[in-house]
């Protein structure tokens, strides 16, 4: 009994080894790395400011782990997220504008009301449809993009290849049912500052 839970376990530790890259990349940006125009150093300079950012924000208060939420793409922050008071959105603000080397900030912050188990569960579905018809569309870089959805809104950040793409990405999030708004934070690989080879 005890060697077939050993070799169980070894398996086990052996498999979890071949999971490729996920949406994450390799410097945590939610971005693929291997389908993002981005130089590499722009990746690492975003990544370190996407830490720096989160780091304050819960520096501030421990309740921001969960609730707030940054994405900096080619030095443009954008914030997303929950808190209880209109003073906590501009402090987090404030802080963001703050951070070397921020170009924008994007401040996407709601301000908390009285928890809906339905429309929070609403939420998740809307952004897991997304998220699956992006992956299904061939013309469409889903690791390039994140998507957070607050209240029937779907907020989309990433990077296309293309106007077309970009156009796809809104298009699909619009035909999704029951979503009242788009938020499109979607750049151009032509509009970044630095682009890879």
């Amino acid at each position: 009994m005890k060697i077939k839970l050993s070799i169980i376990f070894l398996i086990g530790i052996i498999l979890s080894g071949c999971t490729g890259v996920g949406s994450k990349g390799l410097v945590g940006t939610g971005v693929s790395v291997a389908f993002d125009p981005r130089t590499v150093g722009t990746q690492i300079d975003d990544s370190i400011m996407q830490k720096t950012i989160s780091t304050k924000i819960i520096s501030m208060d421990k309740k921001y782990f969960l609730n707030v939420k940054n994405k900096v793409l080619d030095g443009r922050i954008f914030i997303t997220g929950k808190v209880d008071t209109p003073e906590e959105k501009l402090q987090i603000t404030k802080l963001a504008w703050e951070t070397k080397g921020a170009r924008s900030v994007r401040n996407d912050i709601k301000i908390k009301e009285k928890f809906d188990f339905k429309q929070s569960a609403k939420d998740i579905l809307i952004t897991s449809q997304l998220r699956t018809a992006l992956i299904v569309n061939k013309n469409i870089k889903a690791t390039n993009y994140q998507i957070d959805t607050y209240k029937k809104k779907i907020y989309i950040y990433g990077i296309a290849l293309t106007s077309e793409e970009k156009d796809l990405v809104i298009s699909e999030a619009k035909e999704i049912l029951d979503v009242e708004d788009v938020i499109a934070s979607v750049l151009l690989v032509e509009d970044l500052r630095i682009q890879r080879d």
